[in-house]
């Protein structure tokens, strides 16, 4: 088990655009700043056929840097790009579907789990992970105070592991750690200016082997 498993571990929310090859440069880019667990596709705007064509093009970059590519949309998208696994941001119904259909074959995983109740209905479906906050909903510095509260609640009580979205400051990273969640996922903190995202993801992962808490084994 390396270091960083043993601790929070970075997701990455790569966030929308219509140019595939600065999508791309960005990633691949971002992806050589350090560890990095899985990052997250969202289809955004996109149509399904451009989608996929992104899809194809960026699974392969984040599988090639040794992390797990999650498709958020489409999920015939998901299985065309052999992607790892599939972010579910619909209903209750369209995940429990989602986790009978194609799991053990892919990771599924997602949320809508804005309160303990909703956790708890997404837990009994038994997700590989849950999500707490929403894509495209980091717009203060800080995470969420009420996705952090979710959070050390679920990773005090319940196996699944959970993944809290972070805030616009690479620092807020820490506050999920200290959470018990086992990822924080950073979209903007990272790619707002390209050019600093492998920087940003070298210095959360530093930040993160310094002071976020170790799990017990």
């Amino acid at each position: 088990m390396s270091e960083a498993d043993k601790r929070c571990r970075l997701v990455l929310i790569l966030p929308e655009g219509e140019d595939l090859s600065a999508r791309a440069a960005m990633l691949e880019a971002a992806l050589k700043g350090g560890d990095v667990a899985s990052v997250i596709l969202p289809q955004y705007g996109l149509d399904d056929g451009l989608f996929q064509k992104h899809a194809e093009a960026l699974v392969q970059i984040v599988q090639d840097a040794g992390a797990a590519a999650l498709i958020a949309g489409d999920t015939r998208v998901a299985g065309r790009a052999k992607a790892d696994g599939i972010h579910i941001t619909g209903g209750l119904e369209v995940f429990s579907e989602a986790v009978e259909k194609f799991t053990p074959k892919l990771i599924v995983g997602g949320g809508n789990a804005t309160d303990r109740h909703k956790a708890l209905e997404i837990g009994d479906i038994q997700p590989d992970y849950i999500f707490f906050g929403k894509i495209g909903g980091d717009i203060k510095p800080e995470a969420h105070p009420k996705n952090l509260a979710l959070a050390e609640w679920w990773a005090s009580m319940v196996e699944i592991p959970c993944i809290v979205l972070g805030g616009t400051d690479p620092q807020s990273a820490l506050a999920v750690a200290e959470s018990g969640a086992e990822f924080v996922a950073l979209d903007k903190a990272v790619f707002a200016d390209p050019e600093q995202a492998p920087h940003v993801v070298a210095a959360v992962n530093a930040l993160l082997d310094e002071k976020a808490p170790r799990f017990e084994q």
